[in-house]
């Protein structure tokens, strides 16, 4: 091979790897953009989320305007159309990612805790979702009317289950614990209900009792609830 040959496969080689060079970093590049577009929208749409929280239970719903919720928010009210049709459509998601939200926490707690069977870690998860309520009252204003429609509706297109993590969990002790259940999703969307509704007077209210007098009861009447549904099976 000729010095002129050689000189002339080394350039075209350099220019070749220069080009797949930059055309790696244009992709990396391009590849950086769309992250950083795709989390600016998030974090735009989670500062509407927990504004529209924050005035829905401060002023309610009927009184909370678009226009109040995108000036506290410091966001265009234009922008607010890119995510939600109307306010109702708001209060939707923001009841499905609430509610996915305490139950995805509630699995945390589950996870990290030695619970001996299945009627048990329905209590824990119980008194895991009261306390919350009883911390944070002004979710518990608006999540407790809705808590079970917000967990199994599909308002953010995640599944037939807001909180997929929750939902396996508790399909995954069914199994481990041996118990047979007619119908899991009826049994859990009853319990739901069951908590959501007799919490809320005794928490805001103490009416008939507060909710630590009333906490013995809540747990008897879960357990006769789960009877219902669910047989032990030998293992």
């Amino acid at each position: 091979m000729t010095k002129s040959h050689f000189l002339y496969f080394y350039l075209t080689f350099q220019i070749l790897e220069h080009k797949i060079f930059l055309k790696v970093c244009v992709k990396m590049a391009i590849q950086d953009i769309k992250s950083k577009i795709n989390d600016n929208k998030q974090e735009k749409e989670r500062k509407l989320l927990n504004t529209a929280l924050h005035l829905f239970t401060e002023k309610g719903i009927k009184k909370t305007s678009i226009q109040d919720i995108v000036h506290e928010a410091g966001i265009a009210k234009g922008t607010f159309y890119l995510y939600f049709k109307d306010k109702y459509d708001l209060r939707d998601k923001l009841i499905a990612f609430k509610a996915s939200q305490l139950f995805d926490d509630a699995h945390k707690a589950l996870d990290a805790a030695v619970i001996p069977d299945f009627e048990e870690e329905i209590l824990f998860v119980t008194d895991y979702i009261i306390e919350r309520f009883q911390n944070q009252q002004g979710l518990m204003k608006f999540l407790s009317k809705n808590l079970s429609w917000g967990v199994f509706q599909d308002a953010v297109g995640t599944g037939s289950l807001v909180s997929q993590k929750f939902y396996n969990h508790y399909l995954d002790s069914l199994q481990r614990y041996h118990v047979e259940c007619s119908s899991p999703k009826l049994l859990l969307f009853t319990l739901i209900e069951f908590i959501s509704s007799t919490s809320y007077n005794c928490i805001l209210h103490n009416e008939p009792v507060s909710m630590e007098e009333y906490m013995p009861y809540m747990h008897a009447a879960l357990r006769q609830i789960c009877k219902v549904y669910i047989t032990e099976t030998p293992v």
